[in-house]
């Protein structure tokens, strides 16, 4: 389905970001894996590259908080590949103050984690965007959440370490309608702009707030990394031609 498109992947080496890797390189695309680890990202290059025993596999180094390191990273793909049909903004950085509890969060982070975030959407879209109008062609797509639409279920995390941060909901509910605004802005440009907005995805939680979860889901909970791979092949393919300013829902029911 993804048959001769060249696709770069913020956060590609991470959790979420390696599988969407791999179903980009399942569908005959080609994956540039773009993360600010760059050992990490070469690994994963070279680890999908052997388990898959294909060439479209490729990694750069990516810093989507700094312009330069953005063009940077557009300039390679486009020089080595000539063109570029897709940027899936998945990466997501964060300072070591993040994950605190609401009175816990100073507002210097607060700012930060937005910025660096949110923002960092913003720059890689703005500049991509640019590239898209002049090629004449190009699709966003952007890994949102379940809390970018509602507000957290507080009572899962009981008897828990774990909490929502508050810059999350901030950046995943902006990235909705930053979303919603470039597909609108892009208007006759060529450009489409979507978002997946997953559930939780398992990640090695305590047993406690899995059957949480669960409990407000509908029949598998808890999602792993590889249960986004369908939504996204669809809305990277040619299947979703007209789908433009939309945000798609994985979660097994758990907004309901």
């Amino acid at each position: 389905m993804l048959k001769d498109k060249v696709i770069i992947i913020t956060g590609g080496a991470g959790l979420i970001g390696k599988e969407l890797v791999k179903a980009v390189v399942e569908n005959k695309g080609t994956a540039v894996i773009a993360d600010i680890d760059l050992n990490k990202a070469e690994q994963t290059k070279n680890q999908l590259s052997k388990m898959f025993k294909s060439s479209c596999v490729d990694f750069v180094s990516l810093d989507i908080t700094s312009k330069d390191s953005t063009k940077e990273c557009l300039s390679y793909v486009h020089s080595k590949y000539k063109k570029i049909d897709a940027l899936v903004n998945n990466a997501y950085p964060r300072n070591k103050s993040y994950g605190k509890h609401f009175f816990e969060v100073d507002y210097e982070d607060f700012v930060d984690n937005v910025g660096m975030n949110l923002g960092g959407y913003f720059l890689s879209s703005q500049i991509f965007g640019k590239f898209f109008q002049d090629q004449g062609h190009g699709n966003i797509v952007n890994i949102s959440s379940i809390y970018g639409l509602i507000a957290p279920k507080f009572e899962i995390y009981e008897n828990t370490d774990m909490t929502v941060p508050i810059e999350y909901s901030a950046i995943k509910s902006g990235l909705i309608n930053l979303t919603k605004y470039m597909a609108k802005y892009f208007k006759d440009s060529g450009i489409r702009v979507n978002a997946i907005s997953p559930g939780g995805i398992l990640d090695k939680q305590p047993e406690e707030f899995i059957k949480n979860y669960n409990s407000y889901c509908l029949s598998k909970g808890m999602l792993n990394a590889n249960d986004l791979n369908g939504t996204l092949v669809y809305l990277l393919s040619d299947l979703s031609s007209f789908v433009n300013g939309q945000n798609i829902i994985v979660d097994d029911g758990f907004v309901l």
